[in-house]
């Protein structure tokens, strides 16, 4: 990985509205982590309502993107079909930032370390296999108790703790560290992160999230 000073971003869904992303770039934000959809038993319907407009507006901005999908998984079953719906969201795009698997529902919270290190791991090799570069989305309750890290370490992380500095000794690429951020062009609440990696020339120099190898920076 390339490390660099931490850079700002944020994530965002539906619930945010219809974001001015230029706003949002004058006030800092350089990349966002944009929700593709949740689930996979209905495409149509389970596609984030602003997931296209949010990935148009954050180009025509300058806003780095990466993409999400929020999981309903109860069986490695269900996250290849998660898989495929989030792989047919991506596909397409350039994506400078990585794609994460949001694994953190309360119908997925009992099923067990084995069945949830499964799920997930099931899901981001699918998608890493298509030639993305993949992260897992979580906490520290899901990545201390609920996880088995031993066989999920081949992954990034992109970790979720609303504290003034993280607490967790593992290592991840991403910090979600608050849920009530202000942003400009952005009504409410929204969640922000800080970047510790050069992700975009990672993408570019490797040749991944629909990049071409080595297309400079």
């Amino acid at each position: 990985m390339l490390f660099r000073s931490p850079i700002k971003g944020m994530d965002v869904s539906h619930y945010q509205g219809d974001i001015d992303f230029n706003k949002a770039k004058a006030d800092g934000i350089e990349f966002a982590m944009i929700r593709a959809g949740y689930g996979w038993k209905d495409w149509e319907n389970q596609t984030d309502r602003q997931y296209y407009s949010n990935m148009s507006k954050a180009k025509r901005a300058g806003v780095a993107r990466g993409a999400y999908l929020y999981s309903y998984a109860l069986t490695p079953e269900d996250a290849k079909l998660e898989a495929d719906f989030f792989l047919h969201l991506i596909g397409g795009y350039h994506l400078e930032y990585p794609v994460a698997y949001d694994v953190e529902d309360a119908s997925q919270a009992n099923l067990g370390k084995e069945r949830l290190t499964e799920i997930a791991d099931t899901f981001l090799t699918r998608v890493q296999n298509a030639g993305y570069y993949v992260c897992l989305y979580t906490n520290l309750d899901w990545i201390t108790y609920r996880y088995d890290m031993n066989k999920l370490k081949k992954f990034d992380v992109w970790y979720a703790q609303y504290n003034d500095r993280p607490t967790y000794n593992g290592q991840f690429g991403m910090w979600q560290h608050t849920s009530k951020g202000k942003v400009n062009g952005v009504s409410g609440n929204v969640d922000l992160d800080w970047s510790y990696v050069d992700y975009p020339s990672v993408m570019k120099r490797v040749g991944l999230n629909g990049f071409p190898k080595n297309c400079g920076t």
